[in-house]
């Protein structure tokens, strides 16, 4: 296991650095200017232009560019935001925290109630309950997720008068101790509905048709033939085979958990990564795209070290054909 773990920690590693090579080449060729975005749109001045390329480096080639931002990110820093003048790291650690707290905890629920679900009409296929859920998924899925966030807000905020609208907090007051995270859970519960909402359905399906194809293989039959009871087959053989397409849906989502809900902030305007960065590439920010794509960068390739070494726990298999 200590092998196969440090085999796919280098991955991670080259993974990692083969995505800072190519993120910086691709925001360089992107068309736009920064500069111009800074000094104004309308008639700006050559010499504020000139003096605004020089103090950012940006005059100096694509290569000395680049071997400046290595340098400087292996120092841990990742440069200062040219349009507002603020180390990306900072800006960055802001705005993480209420991303991780809607999209991590609406990850979680999501997987809970679709794969438990998923289990529950694998188990009783073809029950009412089993087509009422799997009806229902395929509406749900269907929706666009900027499309039942507005329904939401007009149904429980507009209509209703019951949750806020938009934010994290309300502004207007000065919330300490228990009023305070009272406050943010009213605030979470409409984006956080929606996204769990459009994500049940992923599981869901992927957790039924996973367990009726285990439950349909040879070996379980044979199982069944030896008289071993039906709880005993699935909590030993059949749930510990099936969860693994699940498991690896879950670690591709919260791999892209720093912009995978950005349309969702958007709509609630939630104070999270989503729309920073979306912010980030209209105003042409490259230093900080560049961290924000070092973060997703990041995540993608600890999510995958981890969805392996699950897999490998689960499944020991994997580590015989690794050797």
């Amino acid at each position: 296991m200590a092998n196969y773990i440090q085999k796919r920690i280098i991955t991670g590693i080259l993974i990692i650095v083969v995505s800072i090579v190519l993120n910086f080449t691709l925001i360089k060729l992107s068309p736009g200017d920064p500069i111009r975005v800074l000094s104004g749109q309308d008639s700006p001045s050559p010499q504020m232009q000139a003096e605004l390329t020089a103090k950012y480096g940006l005059d100096q080639s694509v290569f000395m560019q680049f071997i400046n931002y290595v340098g400087n990110l292996a120092k841990g820093d990742l440069g200062v935001s040219i349009l507002s003048n603020q180390p990306v790291l900072k800006m960055i650690m802001e705005r993480i925290g209420p991303t991780l707290l809607l999209a991590l905890t609406t990850a979680i629920i999501a997987l809970i109630i679709g794969t438990a679900l998923g289990i529950y009409c694998a188990r009783y296929r073809g029950s009412r309950f089993d087509n009422i859920v799997s009806g229902s998924s395929y509406i749900f899925d269907s929706m666009p997720n900027f499309w039942l966030g507005m329904m939401l807000i007009m149904i429980f905020s507009s209509s209703l008068g019951w949750l806020p609208t938009s934010g994290m907090v309300d502004l207007r007051t000065n919330y300490t101790g228990f009023n305070y995270y009272l406050d943010v859970f009213k605030h979470w519960l409409l984006p956080a509905t929606t996204i769990v909402l459009v994500t049940v359905p992923y599981y869901f399906r992927i957790a039924r048709s996973s367990i009726i194809q285990v439950m349909s293989e040879d070996f379980i039959t044979t199982l069944r033939a030896t008289g071993m009871s039906e709880s005993r087959i699935f909590n030993k053989y059949v749930f510990k085979n099936a969860i693994l397409p699940t498991i690896t849906v879950f670690g591709i989502n919260l791999a892209y958990i720093v912009t995978g809900v950005a349309i969702v902030e958007i709509v609630f305007s939630w104070p999270g990564m989503g729309s920073f960065m979306l912010d980030a590439i209209h105003r042409r920010d490259y230093p900080l795209l560049m961290g924000i794509y070092l973060l997703l960068s990041i995540s993608v390739a600890i999510m995958m070290i981890i969805v392996d070494v699950i897999y490998a726990y689960l499944d020991p298999r994997i580590l015989y054909k690794e050797r």
